[in-house]
């Protein structure tokens, strides 16, 4: 794992993290779980379960938004006969602590096994999928490269390859830190993800350039690989902007990756 200490050590966090807190009750068919990641410590997830044997997407989600965010979104992954779990972050939702990019991909590790030691004790369909929004394609990114066995594939949303990019787009203050080998080592990681992957970005998105998608696409290793622009969507309005096209391609992409890994 990239060393993130430099950015977590610096005020740079406050321009990169904005924890929400989240009590709220699950909706009906939905349940909670909490991930012990250090002591005192647990990550919230929360399981948007339709139907058994329907597959799971692992979503992590967007900078400023929590878990029960998808109370209302969920249903419409539901429409596809896709469930879906949504991951929160340390500082985020029903989750204790403060969050940083160590802990941000490092939680990721435990998140992923929870859940899915969590499919296999109810008994629920155990292909799974790992999505990441904005932010959240930091870790989805790191769990494709070190499970490529246990996962069927990665959808990446309005993404990057590295922090370091973002942080470089929208000038934040960065004197005196050295990002150049957090950079080096993301890009290298993300040449040898070889899952079957779908890259989903908006046209218009200003706050993460869709040349950001387009490297992604180009850097990942996977023989096969989608890159959807939605041309008038921008950062926040992509699931929006087309929710025929952005739900077909999900779908289209977990049943056509689903096919094909099947004995």
């Amino acid at each position: 794992m990239a060393d993130y200490s430099q950015i977590d050590r610096s005020p740079l966090l406050n321009f990169l993290f904005y924890p929400r807190k989240d009590t709220s009750s699950c909706p009906e068919g939905a349940f909670d779980l909490l991930v012990p990641v250090e002591t005192g410590i647990s990550v919230a997830c929360r399981f948007y379960s339709g139907h058994s044997t329907w597959p799971w997407i692992l979503y992590f989600h967007g900078n400023g938004e929590v878990a029960g965010d998808y109370d209302e979104i969920a249903p419409l992954y539901r429409q596809r006969t896709v469930n879906l779990a949504v991951a929160d972050y340390r500082g985020y939702g029903a989750s204790g602590g403060s969050p940083t990019f160590t802990h941000l991909i490092g939680d990721s590790h435990r998140q992923f096994a929870a859940v899915r030691e969590e499919l296999y004790r109810k008994g629920l369909n155990q292909d799974l999928w790992v999505m990441g929004r904005s932010m959240g394609s930091l870790p989805a990114v790191d769990l494709a490269y070190h499970y490529p066995e246990l996962m069927k594939g990665m959808i990446v949303e309005s993404g990057f390859a590295s922090v370091t990019r973002l942080i470089r787009h929208l000038n934040l203050p960065a004197r005196g830190l050295d990002l150049d080998p957090i950079e080096q080592e993301r890009l290298a990681m993300i040449r040898q993800i070889a899952v079957p992957a779908l890259i989903i970005h908006g046209g218009m998105d200003m706050l993460v350039p869709v040349r950001e998608a387009q490297d992604l696409y180009h850097l990942l290793n996977s023989s096969k690989k989608k890159l959807v622009v939605i041309p008038q969507a921008d950062h926040n309005t992509l699931l929006f902007t087309d929710l025929r096209q952005y739900f077909g391609e999900i779908q289209e992409f977990v049943e056509g990756t689903k096919r094909e890994s099947s004995p």
